[in-house]
């Protein structure tokens, strides 16, 4: 998350902070739906069944339940990291 946040910053492809962030949770969400994707992927391509691989037992929910701690996550992260997150930047003068 603090990755895609600090490649943003440093580049400056976008302007405003709202939109800063919000790209940074966007890409954090893709990147996890990309995830799921591979799992399934697996699942189909493996010779077990895609219950057993995934490990959902019998949870329909999984993959959007993961995703959605996904998205907990990456504004957790954001919320709490940010401010200090931008001190260290500011502190190598990468960012004021």
């Amino acid at each position: 998350m603090l990755i895609t946040r600090e490649i943003v910053l440093r580049k400056n492809i976008i302007n405003g902070a709202f939109w800063k962030s919000f790209f940074a949770i966007c890409f954090y969400l893709a990147f996890s739906a990309f995830y799921e994707l591979i799992e399934w992927w697996v699942a189909l391509l493996s010779d077990e069944a895609a219950e057993t691989f995934l490990g959902t037992q019998g949870y329909a929910w999984d993959t959007q339940s993961d995703m959605g701690w996904a998205l907990f996550g990456a504004i957790a992260a954001l919320l709490s990291l940010s401010r200090l997150h931008n001190q260290q930047l500011a502190k190598l003068n990468i960012v004021k």
